[in-house]
């Protein structure tokens, strides 16, 4: 059968093997399609095939429940759970989401985007399951990258101690997103290395079994002993001793032995974990040469694996790490941090050059942070490079261990804004909100590279905790608005204008320049203010603006945003409120390209002007004068 005629995982169950491995070809080759022209998470898609097929054989979904932890390795399960001629539009505006989505699918039962909450989130089903009296499997598929996350072991030590039935699936390829670093990846390469224990175990079984009248006897005999026989082969300790009931490591591109091996997991009444061992990339020589590369990836050739996407300008991160490396050069205090984000942030260009003074703590965000504040109490410099999204992890630890004992800490919140084709749980519009309101914290939003730098070049000589907020592409300004040195607390006129002042942030400074064009061609002349320094707020400045119409743009939520804190400054100082606050509005925002998004939430500078017009109109029509 073909991919193209499976409409659920119902049509998976009388295929022979055989067929199965034509099908996996299939689905390897439409993963390597699609993503080329769509990019998204193409290795650890193309390495999860088979062990996908064998869940969706095994088990009876969606009445089991299969929660992939992270969520964007699944790819193929979407293809066989009804979505395979809406693959297409993977992650496209309006399209498949690049991530398990409830509203999509009966097939996709828990929303994942961050590492480690598969196996919180199968207990949780798997209680909800006893407690109604029903009878159906939870299995959480977890890859070894999220093993480094905390999380994870708060939910096997709860999990081992209640001896509820659950199915934990270890997808060990020995990579998150970067190379797996830490105790933990050191023990799975120790059982990695002792795969052959499962097969042997297995023919010792059969052959055992032919012989006669003993057979039977010495099994059991041996059975009883496989305590001390498999400790010879398998330090399986780590999850027996947490209550747990171990198999593996099984091959996970072997079908009938992940099979076999699920059906066992199946019939086991309390938790138990499979390890199973799959390559990522696997059947693209250039995703298992590069697997990093190919983890999140733009599109691309699939003759050579090069980006189909260019751009004249660096980016963000690539500014920053250049920047970050020329700075330790001469001051020996600055280090760097990551949570599994070597290459995401650009921090691999520093580690090349200081390899002792680059730390990758794994997929760990609280543990860097207050890691963070440990090293600047003892005299360090520390950056800690973090994805916005993922900061959100670290906000207890931002609060009480940095913010708190004023400590100089530099937090680099990559991929701030809009994040575009990851969707809902990759936008990071949410850190001002959380940013804002911790005492004593300096929150900055470069309008370009070259402020980027002048605000790193500002931070090591200060004494308390900063944040710097930017996007993924870069963006520059120089050539008509050349960069000063940046001080904290002051603001940056860019444009003079009589009418209106629009109050900038970050990434929508172009935006309110472009929109300060369009205002012109309709009569209206914009004062634009580069605001970043967000906290603290130019309150000089602020204070002559306010004589003229304000409005405040930000790529952020609305709630807690730079609008908020505007509006409540002029609360304080009984000044007139923004006009309009343009943010991103109070819901979940979707996939798509930065540009669809921005449109949708009605954030183009043509959208703004238009709305800005109508506004300034009826500020004229109440005075009855245009002032």
């Amino acid at each position: 059968m073909q991919l193209s005629q499976i409409r659920s995982p119902k049509d998976l169950k009388g295929m022979s093997y055989e067929e199965m491995e034509i099908l996996a070809r299939e689905i390897r080759q439409e993963l390597i399609e699609t993503v080329s022209v769509r990019g998204g998470h193409l290795a650890s898609n193309l390495g999860i095939v088979e062990l996908t097929l064998a869940l969706h054989r095994v088990f009876d979904t969606p009445r089991d429940k299969i929660v992939f932890d992270v969520g964007h390795q699944s790819y193929v399960h979407k293809l066989i759970t009804g979505r395979n001629h809406t693959f297409s539009s993977l992650r496209t505006f309006g399209g498949i989401s690049g991530f398990p989505k409830r509203s999509e699918s009966e097939y996709d039962v828990f929303e994942t985007g961050h590492a480690s909450t598969a196996i919180s989130a199968a207990l949780g089903l798997a209680r909800a399951r006893d407690l109604m009296g029903e009878d159906y499997q939870c299995i959480a598929v977890v890859g070894d990258g999220a093993l480094t996350g905390g999380m994870c072991y708060e939910a096997i030590n709860d999990a081992g101690s209640s001896k509820t039935r659950l199915i934990v699936i270890l997808n060990d390829n020995e990579m998150s997103i970067n190379q797996n670093v830490g105790a933990l990846a050191r023990h799975l390469t120790d059982m990695r290395l002792t795969r052959g224990w499962t097969s042997t175990k297995q023919k010792v079984k059969s052959n055992l079994a032919r012989l006669p009248l003993v057979g039977n006897k010495v099994y059991r005999f041996v059975h009883l002993t496989k305590g001390f026989i498999k400790s010879l082969f398998v330090d399986e300790g780590f999850f027996t001793s947490l209550g747990f009931q171990y198999y593996g490591p099984i091959d996970g591109h072997d079908m009938q032995s992940m099979e076999h091996t699920l059906r066992l997991a199946a019939s086991c009444d309390g938790p138990c974990v499979i390890h199973v061992l799959t390559k990522k990339g696997h059947g693209y020589d250039k995703a298992e040469a590069q697997p990093e590369k190919f983890h999140g990836t733009p599109p691309f050739y699939v003759e050579t694996g090069d980006s189909r996407n260019t751009s004249a300008l660096p980016g963000f991160g690539d500014v920053m790490a250049d920047t970050l490396t020329e700075m330790a050069r001469s001051d020996e205090r600055i280090v760097a941090i990551t949570a599994a984000m070597l290459l995401g942030t650009s921090l691999s260009r520093m580690q090349a050059v200081f390899p002792q003074r680059v730390w990758d703590v794994g997929i760990a965000e609280e543990h860097a942070m207050t890691m963070a504040a440990g090293l600047a109490a003892g005299g360090a410099r520390p950056y800690f490079a973090v994805y916005a999204t993922f900061f959100q992890r670290a906000y207890d630890q931002m609060l009480h261990d940095v913010c708190m004992q004023h400590l100089p800490v530099v937090v680099l919140l990559d991929r701030a804004g809009l994040s575009g084709h990851d969707g809902e749980t990759h936008h990071g519009v949410f850190d001002l909100a959380e940013t804002l309101p911790m005492p004593g914290l300096t929150v900055l939003a470069p309008r370009d590279t070259g402020e980027l730098q002048q605000m790193l070049a500002w931070t090591v000589r200060q004494d308390g905790p900063v944040v710097i907020r930017y996007g993924r592409e870069g963006q520059d300004l120089q050539a008509s608005y050349p960069s000063r040195p940046f001080v904290p607390g002051k603001w940056e006129r860019l444009r003079e204008g009589a009418d209106l002042t629009i109050l900038a942030v970050g990434s929508m400074v172009h935006s309110a320049l472009e929109t300060a064009d369009i205002l012109a061609g309709m009569g209206w002349q914009a004062e634009v203010v580069n605001c970043a320094s967000v906290k603290p707020l130019d309150e000089d400045l602020l204070l002559e603006c306010a004589l003229k119409p304000v409005y405040t743009m930000e790529e952020h939520v609305a709630t807690g945003g730079f609008g908020s804190y505007v509006s409540a400054f002029c609360a304080r100082e009984h000044l007139p409120f923004p006009q309009i606050s343009f943010a991103v509005e109070d819901k979940f925002v979707q996939h798509g390209s930065r540009e669809q998004l921005l449109k949708y939430l009605g954030l183009m500078p043509e959208q703004m002007a238009k709305r800005i017009r109508v506004s300034l109109q009826k500020l004229v029509k109440r005075k009855g004068v245009r002032s």
